[in-house]
């Protein structure tokens, strides 16, 4: 039988470190393309029940949030806000609200704009059907409503 045997004469090969800028970079590149910014500072919690549907958006560019929901913070009152972009709004202010949306987007993609209503599941639909009614006085044509109480 053979007896093993430590070689002292045989040291560890250098690690070559040729490629490492090309992986970093790579990676980089990666995390770039794929991260999408926040558009909006949330302001008002939303307790959104487990989605039943769901409904791919074409161009998520053309999609308009209103959240609607108790204010994270006490300073802002208890009730229900709504929030448009980075701030509270009332509902007489959506049609200004929306006619500036549209303005900011090019003639063809005005028809293609989604307003989406993201609202708490203890919102009252009083308040969803005032925000709906408003939404067609302004002629928000497609309107998606995310809200409904969670079934156990």
């Amino acid at each position: 039988m053979g007896k093993f045997s430590k070689s002292g004469g045989r040291e560890m090969p250098e690690l070559n470190t040729a490629s490492m800028p090309d992986l970093v970079f790579a990676i980089l590149f990666f995390f770039m393309v794929t991260t999408t910014m926040r558009s909006e500072t949330l302001m008002v919690r939303l307790k959104l029940p487990a989605a039943t549907e769901i409904q791919k958006l074409e161009k998520k560019s053309l999609v308009t949030y209103i959240n609607i929901g108790p204010a994270m913070d006490a300073k802002y009152g208890t009730g229900t806000q709504m929030q448009l972009n980075d701030k509270f709004a009332q509902v007489e202010d959506i049609q200004d609200y929306i006619a500036q949306e549209k303005a900011s987007l090019n003639e063809a993609d005005q028809q293609l704009m989604t307003v989406s209503i993201k609202a708490d599941e203890d919102t009252r639909m009083r308040y969803i059907s005032d925000v709906k009614q408003a939404l067609r006085k302004a002629y928000a044509l497609k309107i998606s409503y995310s809200a409904r109480k969670a079934e156990n």
